[in-house]
């Protein structure tokens, strides 16, 4: 028989070794959030660079002005010793830098409506913050595209032809997005193969990517890679490669005003092109607008041209029971038509002789992966030129 002192000395031994347990997991716990915030720090102070000033939008997001030469680009070891005279592209032949829209109104953004801007002799640059990268699911490639299965598409394609441009006008929405999944719209240029790991993208356009940047805005985004997404390449000024020249445009903030079903319609018109005397790949935004370009050391196949390029919309589709509610577009099919569904008009091309020119509705090639939940409709005519509607609810009836 066991006397009670044995009874009370096994209950001290186990009292004691829960209490040493729990407070070492405590210890651990502690040491992988300071771990934790160490990195992260780490991570911001290497991201973010010394601000001339700042500037806070109302939707919560901060802009810092950085000098023009303190901004990630001038990291990468071919850009350190660059002129600091900056060379403007030459303009494709055909782009009219005065000419009117459809659409009235182009977007502007939301940072920049209380008049505030960057100082002459700096750039914009969407602020990373500790929230940012607490939401990436792969802090180590934050700013990178993750490639994984649940991609969904309702796109047009063209190549029939080399290409060294691709120009279009696209309205902004702001679909309904789950918060770990992204909604956009966009233009790819491409060169490569996905098998191959040598894909060269440029991709440019609005997306809704709550994880990404917190709430439920259509941002302007720019992206690029030069090995399939593997591990180069970036969006917007995440990472040393694109060269920001304007001071009222941040890649990556919020775009206003937005589209309403049935109601006004706002759009933004983007154009990537290759400038002929030294290959860089330029961004325009509107009637004219430089936003900045990606050096053309960056690429091994859009270092020459772009075999294909596309157009439209893209969502991911992480659902386990049934398919995801993320919306495409303004998140009605394309049956719509015009202020209902969302749309990309006068579609163009830059050809080797550095022209712009459209692209006829005969050149594309449709494709809506799951057309039930997302579709899209190619048009032509006089007044839009080589367009098309596209988009969706996600799950519906048809699409469970």
């Amino acid at each position: 028989m066991i006397g009670p002192s044995i009874h009370m000395s096994m209950l001290f031994v186990v009292l004691l070794f829960f209490v040493t347990s729990n407070f070492c997991r405590a210890i651990e716990n502690q040491t992988n959030e300071l771990d934790k915030l160490s990195r992260i720090r780490a991570q911001l102070e290497k991201i973010n660079k010394p601000p001339i000033k700042t500037i806070n939008s109302p939707d919560g997001d901060i802009i810092d002005c950085v000098l023009f030469h303190d901004q990630p680009a001038f990291d990468l070891p071919e850009l350190k010793d660059q002129n600091t005279t900056l060379e403007l592209p030459e303009w494709p032949m055909g782009f009219n830098n005065s000419e009117d829209t459809t659409i009235r109104l182009e977007s502007i953004q939301l940072w920049s409506t209380s008049g505030e801007e960057c100082p002459q002799g700096t750039i914009p640059i969407l602020r990373t913050t500790e929230q940012h990268l607490l939401r990436e699911s792969n802090m180590t490639r934050f700013g990178q595209k993750i490639a994984r299965d649940g991609h969904e598409y309702a796109t047009t394609t063209t190549r029939k032809d080399q290409y060294y441009g691709a120009r279009t006008y696209v309205n902004v929405w702001a679909p309904i997005t789950n918060r770990d999944e992204f909604s956009l719209a966009q233009m790819w240029l491409v060169s490569g193969s996905y098998q191959e790991k040598d894909l060269n993208t440029i991709e440019v356009g609005w997306q809704v990517f709550p994880r990404k940047y917190g709430g439920n805005n259509p941002r302007l985004f720019a992206f690029w890679t030069r090995d399939a997404y593997q591990s180069s390449g970036c969006y917007n000024l995440l990472c040393p490669g694109f060269v920001q020249v304007n001071k009222r445009i941040a890649l990556g903030a919020a775009i206003t005003p937005i589209s309403s079903y049935n109601g006004k319609q706002f759009e933004i018109s983007l154009m990537v092109w290759k400038d002929p005397k030294n290959g860089n790949w330029w961004l325009s935004f509107g009637s004219g607008i430089l936003i900045g370009y990606w050096p053309s050391s960056l690429f091994t196949r859009l270092k020459s041209h772009a075999n294909f390029m596309q157009f439209g919309g893209e969502i991911t589709n992480f659902a386990v029971n049934g398919h995801t509610t993320t919306q495409m577009g303004s998140g009605h099919f394309a049956e719509r038509g015009f202020r209902k569904a969302a749309l990309f008009r006068s579609l163009g091309f830059v050809n080797s002789f550095n022209k712009l020119s459209p692209i006829p509705v005969t050149n594309l090639q449709t494709y809506a992966g799951h057309p039930n939940c997302y579709d899209i409709k190619v048009l032509s005519d006089d007044v839009y030129g080589t367009h098309f509607y596209y988009g969706g609810p996600g799950k519906n009836p048809r699409c469970p």
